[in-house]
């Protein structure tokens, strides 16, 4: 053809056709006349290592053995004793904020998640979503030729979108990852998972089996996705995020693993705390002269003596933390069967493997700990007052760590897990954000294995130092977006130089109104009180390079320094957008965007609709009154659930057995019970009108073909998360509503004909609206 290119393809194509645009060899009229051509794929560098990166949850300082703990902890103190310890690591003070962090290398506010992903204000800093500017460690190296997977907690995309109708851009498998098994939000029952995921579906089944944990789940995985990979690819290399449910509570563990810690902690927290720092100087994770942080004694995050309490409450709380190292123990397991398989595979001397944690040890179970968390952590973040009580923690201790339980360790243990540092999760202070860290690489650091580092090394640092380690360009633009600069800088040097330095400038942190700015060996940090004014003089100085433990405030010898300090902080504030702060009015998780209305619109649910996801379903019933309206065609000896909505811990249902119909009010463990007259046969309409007095009480009516069967006044509602699992239609899955009804009838699904449940939710309650709002707004602003 004459008018053509050198390809063969005719000149007078219309270009926005894009025919043959991007191609690369020759056209003819036929095979054999045309010239192939094979678009390149990416390809990782030679000899590109594995990559594994085991992500704790609330995991304290010394709570693994190489950091100081009595726990059995063999896999990591073996992968200690083959890499190295980094001593002076750091993350944020919670857990989405840090993941953010990893897999970006850009600080937390930057990258949009400058808070847990509960709350949606409308702010850059709280968006609760990775921005299209910060690419994911997962698209970089998914983009270089790797395997791409991820098991376990996610936690970094808007609660409102954690549903199947939702936006999924900020999901894992949309954020670089190619598998996934998990779920999307802040925690999970390691008996009983509300809903697990596996990519973007939902696979949660009706129970789990006998025995099932969590834990050993995502590991079950997390193997299966090794071997498949590297049997279809050998060559390929894959990095692996192994997020962990644990050690965040609610605690659960295995029998078994509980069983080997009994009567361990009986000593108390005092003496735990001093036996792991004395460990802790004995290993050299500390440098000689550390002191031991005094015990927390600021108000509200105080710590009684272990000798002051009863031998009652010295019982039960020793339990709680048997339960918590049973729970570090599998998470050690976990680590130990991934490596087998990994040394099974021949690849474990080529793997980076960085095991750490995504923040300090929780004080969420407050002062004396809990059976019931959910009402623990409404009391964390609501100040309000505790509605169950220890009675009932003690009478149900037999239960603590089990499928029936949902519990936390008080604040005691928070503070020994910590050890040497002070304060929890949530504060900047070291206790906060400093976290084991070790990192293993036989191929490379075998001759340095057991070495400890010293230098301060942020969780932002990681992405440049794998992409560095790996030989692969840090990206500059993210689908077209030019990207934002990384704030990590690579500490590779530091893996084969003990003495290397890590010139990596200052280092912001905020959470919860609390600052922190560290630079050169120097600290300002607050801890905020809410609804007071943000300056220098809440600010305490440290010289960390002399008091890692943060026991000597200099801010009243050094006012220059805090000074200096503080300017450093307010530009790195305005760079990273962690503008707004939190001043403590609570109009971070009041304010919420237009679109959620749709989540408590009416909405009609037939039998045999998967779940609804938690946050979804709690809108349709949360801080307002309600009706739902179940249409039955009902023949004498049908049973089973016609809807269910919570679990064990906190919930209600409607179910029909010996031909009434029953509501079941489940408020934290407290059971109240309202039964009907039996039902005459035939299609009808059964209405629960649900009336709120206030955010916490309920009067509840169950109406049958229009009667009054029976009626519920000021009982408790249920608060935040504690509607743990979302609505069931004709079935209650996964932990019951009622565990006496699961232990004769399982799952309870109905054996009649249900038609559809409908859900119609009223007005939000007059002092949560859009005037509450207002009224926060007001009263922030005159406390300032």
């Amino acid at each position: 053809m004459s008018n053509s290119d050198e390809r063969g393809i005719p000149a007078d194509i219309a270009p926005e056709r894009r025919a043959y645009q991007d191609f690369r060899g020759r056209i003819g009229r036929t095979l054999a006349e045309s010239e192939s051509w094979w678009p390149e794929r990416a390809t990782p560098p030679a000899g590109a290592p594995n990559v594994v990166v085991v992500m704790c949850d609330d995991l304290g300082f010394s709570d693994v053995g190489c950091f100081g703990s009595e726990i059995d902890t063999p896999n990591i103190d073996l992968l200690a004793q083959e890499g190295l310890r980094y001593s002076n690591f750091h993350v944020t003070p919670m857990c989405s904020p840090t993941r953010a962090a990893l897999l970006t290398g850009r600080n937390a506010h930057a990258a949009g998640v400058g808070y847990v992903a509960h709350a949606d204000p409308g702010f850059p800093s709280l968006a609760m979503e990775l921005g299209d500017d910060v690419p994911t460690l997962a698209e970089t190296l998914r983009d270089a030729g790797y395997a791409t997977m991820a098991v376990g907690k996610w936690h970094l995309c808007k609660d409102n979108d954690d549903h199947d109708g939702a936006s999924m851009q900020s999901w894992p498998l949309q954020r670089g990852f190619e598998r996934f098994y998990g779920f999307l939000g802040g925690m999970t029952d390691l008996h009983n998972p509300p809903a697990i995921l596996r990519g973007n579906e939902q696979v949660s089944p009706d129970e789990y089996p006998p025995g099932y944990y969590f834990t050993e789940d995502i590991t079950d995985e997390a193997i299966r996705m090794l071997k498949s990979v590297k049997a279809s690819d050998p060559t390929k290399p894959a990095f692996l995020y192994v997020a962990h449910g644990a050690v965040h509570a609610p605690l659960h563990a295995k029998p078994v693993d509980i069983e080997k810690y009994r009567g361990t902690y009986s000593q108390g927290w005092d003496a735990l705390r001093e036996s792991r720092f004395a460990k802790q100087r004995r290993l050299g994770v500390i440098r000689d002269g550390t002191r031991l942080a005094p015990r927390n004694t600021e108000d509200g995050d105080d710590v009684v003596t272990w000798d002051s309490l009863t031998a009652d409450e010295q019982m039960v709380f020793a339990r709680y933390m048997e339960v918590y190292a049973a729970m570090v123990d599998s998470v050690d397991q976990s680590l130990g069967r991934i490596r087998k398989t990994l040394e099974d595979l021949g690849e474990w001397d080529n793997t980076i493997v960085l095991f750490t944690s995504d923040n300090g040890a929780s004080r969420e179970g407050e002062a004396d700990g809990t059976m019931q968390y959910f009402d623990a952590l409404r009391r964390f973040h609501d100040k309000g007052v505790r509605t169950d009580g220890f009675a009932r923690d003690l009478e149900t201790i037999d239960l603590v760590g089990g499928p029936r339980s949902m519990p936390h360790y008080p604040r005691g243990w928070a503070m020994a897990s910590n050890t040497p540092f002070r304060l929890y999760k949530v504060n900047t202070h070291a206790g906060g954000h400093s976290v084991p860290a070790v990192m293993s690489w036989p191929a490379r650091l075998r001759e340095f294995g057991g070495g400890i580092r010293r230098q301060y090394v942020h969780v932002t640092d990681l992405f440049p130092t794998l992409l560095e380690l790996i030989g692969i360009a840090n990206p500059t633009h993210r689908q077209g977006v030019p990207l934002k600069p990384e704030d990590g800088s690579s500490f590779a040097e530091t893996m084969l130089d003990a003495e290397a330095p890590h010139e990596r400038g200052g280092q912001i942190y905020e959470m919860f109104g609390h600052r922190g700015y560290y630079e050169d060996g120097w600290e300002i940090v607050s801890r905020h009180v809410p609804l007071t004014p943000f300056d220098d003089a809440e600010y305490e100085l440290y010289h960390l390079d002399e008091d890692p433990t943060e026991c000597r405030n200099l801010a009243a010898e050094h006012p220059d320094k805090v000074a200096e300090l503080s300017k450093r902080w307010e530009q790195a504030a305005w760079e990273n957008q962690v503008f707004p702060l939190d001043e403590g009015s609570g109009l971070k998780r009041a304010l919420r965007p237009q679109r959620e209305e749709r989540l408590s619109l009416p909405v009609r649910i037939l039998p045999g609709t998967p779940t609804l996801e938690r946050y979804r379903s709690a809108q349709l019933v949360a801080l307002r009154s309600y009706q739902i309206v179940v249409d039955v065609d009902f023949q004498p000896g049908d049973r089973g659930t016609l809807v269910a909505h919570g679990g064990q811990s906190s919930g209600y249902s409607l179910y029909i057995d010996n031909d009434r119909v029953t509501y079941l009010h489940n408020a934290y463990g407290t059971v109240d019970t309202i039964s009907s007259e039996p039902l005459n046969p035939g299609r009808q309409e059964l209405t629960l009108d649900a009336q709120a007095h206030d955010a916490s009480t309920l009067t509840v009516r169950l109406d049958v073909a229009g009667e009054c069967a029976g009626e519920l006044t000021s009982v408790s509602s249920m608060a935040g998360q504690a509607l743990f699992q979302g609505i069931d239609i004709g079935i209650d899955r996964r932990s019951p509503v009622s565990w006496d009804r699961h232990i004769t009838d399982g799952t309870f699904g109905y054996t009649g004909t249900l038609i559809a449940v409908q859900y119609l939710p009223g007005t939000p309650l007059r002092n949560i609206g859009t005037d509450a709002v207002a009224r926060l707004r007001a009263m922030a602003l005159a406390a300032e």
